[in-house]
């Protein structure tokens, strides 16, 4: 289903045409209550079906699906304090998927970084900090109370 105008014509043969779907999944952290590990959750299209979802993820991605359940999770309302007037977000839908029992998913980690090398790093830079400000306080004993912007 797509709500794009295609032309009906084209002058040439072979006839090519391109049917792009106006369709598309975000996967969304797992936020609230606690899904088991089979169990994604997507944003997706406000005009999406259940049957949509299932047939994008095993077409496309080759992901089995079991079940989709889907809700319309209402966009939050504010009011303009100054002028008075409200605005609201956009609806979105939710799309939970359920996987066969036997397949797992993990959230991919996008930005792998070595956690001791990490640690250790941080733990130089506080090293460092703490030697500059030693050497600060030394600098400054004979001048209470003067800021730190004001040197000589």
């Amino acid at each position: 289903m797509s709500t794009r105008w295609y032309p009906i014509y084209q002058r040439g043969n072979p006839q090519l045409r391109v049917f792009l779907p106006n369709f598309w999944l975000k996967l969304a952290n797992k936020s609230g209550h606690k899904q088991p590990e089979n169990v994604l959750q997507f944003v997706c299209s406000i005009q999406m079906t259940k049957y949509d979802v299932k047939n994008y993820l095993e077409k496309i991605y080759n992901i089995p699906v079991v079940e989709v359940r889907t809700r319309i999770e209402l966009g939050k309302t504010k009011t303009d304090p100054v002028k008075g007037y409200v605005t609201k977000e956009d609806d979105s839908k939710i799309a939970y998927v359920t996987l066969p029992s036997d397949v797992k998913f993990k959230f991919p980690d996008l930005f792998p970084v070595d956690a001791e090398k990490k640690k250790q790093d941080d733990s130089k830079s506080l090293d460092q900090a703490k030697i500059a400000f030693k050497k600060y306080l030394d600098r400054n004993k004979s001048r209470p109370g003067t800021p730190s912007w004001f040197s000589l």
